[in-house]
C-alpha cells in the first residue's frame, strides 16, 4: 500500500503543478478551456491576475507533496502527507460548491483517495 500512496501523492502533485501553469500562464487559454462552464468568457482577462494568485498557491501545494518524499522520518512523513492532502481535498470541496462539481472529482477525490492510502500503509 506504501507505493499506491507514493503514487497517488504524486499524482495529486502533478496535478496541482499542472494547475499551477494553467492558472498563472494560460488562463486566458487552457484556463479558459476548463473553466467554461464557471466563468464567462469576457471575465478571463479581468481575473487573470487573480487567477494567477491561486495558481501560486496550487504549486505550494504541489511542493508540499513533493517535500513528503524527501522526509526520512516516517511518521513526519505520513503527517505532512496527511496535512497537504487534506488541503487539497478541502480545497476541491470547496471548489465544487462553490464553483463546479466537476472539482471535486478532478481535485478532492484522487486527494482523498490518497488520504485512504495514506493512512492504510
Amino acid at each position: 500500500m506504501e507505493i499506491v500512496a507514493k503514487i497517488l501523492i504524486a499524482a495529486v502533485a502533478l496535478e496541482h503543478l499542472y494547475i499551477l501553469w494553467m492558472e498563472m500562464f494560460a488562463w486566458e487559454t487552457k484556463g479558459k478551456e476548463v473553466f467554461k462552464s464557471a466563468l464567462p468568457p469576457e471575465m478571463f482577462k479581468p481575473t487573470k491576475g487573480l487567477a494567477a494568485n491561486q495558481g501560486l498557491y496550487n504549486g505550494f501545494l504541489a511542493a508540499g507533496l513533493l517535500w513528503t518524499f524527501l522526509i526520512k522520518d516516517p511518521e513526519w512523513q505520513t503527517n505532512i502527507a496527511l496535512f497537504f492532502l487534506g488541503c487539497v481535498a478541502i480545497a476541491g470541496i470547496y471548489g465544487a460548491v462553490s464553483a463546479t462539481k466537476k472539482i471535486f472529482f478532478v481535485q478532492a477525490l484522487p486527494a482523498i483517495l490518497a488520504i485512504v492510502a495514506v493512512l492504510l500503509k
